[in-house]
C-alpha cells in the first residue's frame, strides 16, 4: 500500500490515503500497522500513523494512531500535514476546508502556496480549550485544591480549573496546569529553557499518574518573555516527540491563564523540531489558532 512520510516541526507520521481504498484488516489492522510501521529500526519509523478517509461531517476524516497502537483524538501537527497532502493532491479546490478527527471538526486554511504549487504552511482553528477538570479529564477524587490566580486576560477562572496544581513526582513538586485540546495536557512551567530538563525520565510518571484517568501528554515550558515560549513534550503512547501541536496550544492557553503571556497576541513557541505560532483571546468560548509548517519527506509502498 502506498504511504507518504510527512512531518510538522519534526512530529513525523506515516500517512495513508484511504479515500479510495480501505486499509486492510479494519481497525485491528490499523492498530497493528501503527505498532509495526512506527518502529524506527524495523519499520518505516514515525510517531504513529494517520489515515485519511472520507467523512460525512467534514471534507475529510483523519484517523490517528500513536506508535503504541492507541488511538488519539487529535494531532495539531498531523492535521496540518493532512491538509497539505489533500491540497497538494488537488482533492480540494478551496484554500479553506475541514478535517474531522474522532467527531471533532477542524477548519484549515492554506497560508503559503498557490494552486499548482506545493504548500508549506497552514493555519488551523483548533477549537475551544477545555478547562474543566472532569472534561479534560482529571481525576477529581484526587483533586484537592488548585492554586488559582484571577488574572486580567481571562474573564473568569472557575473552581473546576486545574491551575498550578501541585503534583509530587519522584519526591519533587511540580505546579501543573491542565488543559484539553481534544486530548489531555498537563503543562509545567520551569525556570530555564528545557534543553537539559529530564523529559524522558519525568514524562512517564506524568503520563501514567492516577491524576489523569486517560493518561496525559505533558509539556515542560519556559517563558522567555510575553511573546515567546520554549517547550519540550512527552506524548502519551509515544514518548518524547520533537513537537506537539495540541500541546503547544495547551501550553499557550496555560501561559495566558497564569498571566505569563498576553492574550490575543501571536505567541511563538520554540520546539525541538521548529516553531509554531499560537493565538488565543483568553475567552474560553473562543478558539485557539495554530499556524505552522507541513512537509513531505518521502513516499513509498509497504507490504501490510
Amino acid at each position: 500500500m502506498k504511504f507518504t512520510k510527512m512531518h510538522g516541526c519534526g512530529n513525523d507520521y506515516i500517512y495513508f490515503d484511504c479515500t479510495k481504498e480501505n486499509f486492510p484488516g479494519g481497525a485491528e489492522g490499523e492498530r497493528q500497522a501503527a505498532i509495526k510501521l512506527s518502529d524506527r529500526h524495523f519499520g518505516i519509523g514515525g510517531d504513529g500513523i494517520i489515515l485519511i478517509k472520507k467523512s460525512s461531517r467534514a471534507d475529510f476524516e483523519m484517523v490517528m494512531y500513536n506508535a503504541d497502537g492507541s488511538r488519539s483524538q487529535m494531532c495539531g501537527n498531523g492535521v496540518r500535514c493532512v491538509g497539505k497532502l489533500v491540497y497538494d493532491a488537488d482533492y480540494t479546490k478551496g484554500r479553506e476546508f475541514t478535517v474531522e478527527s474522532m467527531g471533532a471538526v477542524k477548519v484549515l486554511t492554506v497560508i503559503e502556496g498557490e494552486r499548482g504549487d506545493k504548500i508549506t504552511k497552514l493555519s488551523v482553528d483548533m477549537g475551544k480549550p477545555i478547562l474543566e477538570a472532569k472534561k479534560i479529564p482529571v481525576n477529581t477524587e484526587l483533586f484537592n485544591s488548585s492554586i488559582k490566580t484571577l488574572v486580567k486576560p481571562v474573564e473568569t477562572i472557575a473552581d473546576s480549573y486545574v491551575i498550578q496544581h501541585p503534583l509530587i513526582i519522584n519526591g519533587v513538586e511540580y505546579k501543573t496546569t491542565c488543559v484539553s485540546m481534544g486530548n489531555p495536557h498537563a503543562v509545567v512551567f520551569i525556570d530555564k529553557k528545557p534543553a537539559d530538563f529530564p523529559v524522558c525520565e519525568i514524562g512517564p510518571f506524568f503520563e501514567n499518574n492516577g491524576f489523569f484517568p486517560e493518561r496525559t501528554n505533558t509539556e515542560f515550558a519556559y517563558v522567555e518573555d510575553r511573546r515567546t515560549i520554549w517547550m519540550r513534550v512527552w506524548e502519551r503512547g509515544t514518548g518524547e516527540t520533537l513537537a506537539c501541536g495540541t500541546g503547544t496550544c495547551a501550553t499557550v492557553v496555560a501561559a495566558i491563564l497564569n498571566d505569563f503571556v498576553d492574550a490575543g497576541e501571536k505567541i511563538t513557541v520554540h520546539l525541538l523540531g521548529g516553531d509554531l505560532e499560537i493565538v488565543w483571546s483568553g475567552r474560553k468560548e473562543d478558539s485557539v489558532f495554530m499556524t505552522g509548517p507541513a512537509e513531505t519527506v518521502f513516499t513509498g509502498n509497504v507490504e501490510l
